[in-house]
């Protein structure tokens, strides 16, 4: 499977998980406003408020893994190119200045460094 067919997969996925949330956040939220309950509706709303602190953090997880690689790649890619810039490459020199500018808008934008 080629690039293109793991972005469309990803993005079918991603869809169908937000499709999914659209139709189980406004049940959690009724849920919440009803005032006295029946057993089955406190249990639903447990199991649902469960679920719901799970995906969140399996969101994260996904975030934190997505933010690594992706930063630790960058990170790799520069060092590696300015290697090859300092033995007088013309073509590493030019990617190089490059990277150094997309790190530059990266840590301007927040994008790099999240404070918690």
């Amino acid at each position: 499977m080629g690039f293109k067919e793991q972005q469309a997969a990803i993005q079918k996925e991603l869809d169908q998980f937000i499709d999914l949330l659209g139709v189980l956040l406004p049940r959690y939220s009724k849920l919440l406003k009803i005032k006295n309950m029946t057993e089955d509706e406190l249990h639903e709303l447990g199991e649902i408020e469960h679920f719901l602190i799970g995906v969140n953090g399996r969101i994260g997880e996904i975030k934190n893994i997505l933010e690594q690689d992706v930063f630790g790649h960058g990170l790799h890619q520069y060092y590696k190119t300015k290697k090859k810039a300092q033995n007088g490459d013309i073509v590493a020199i030019q990617k190089l200045e490059h990277l150094r500018k997309s790190f530059e808008e990266a840590l301007v934008a927040g994008a790099m460094i999240q404070w918690n």
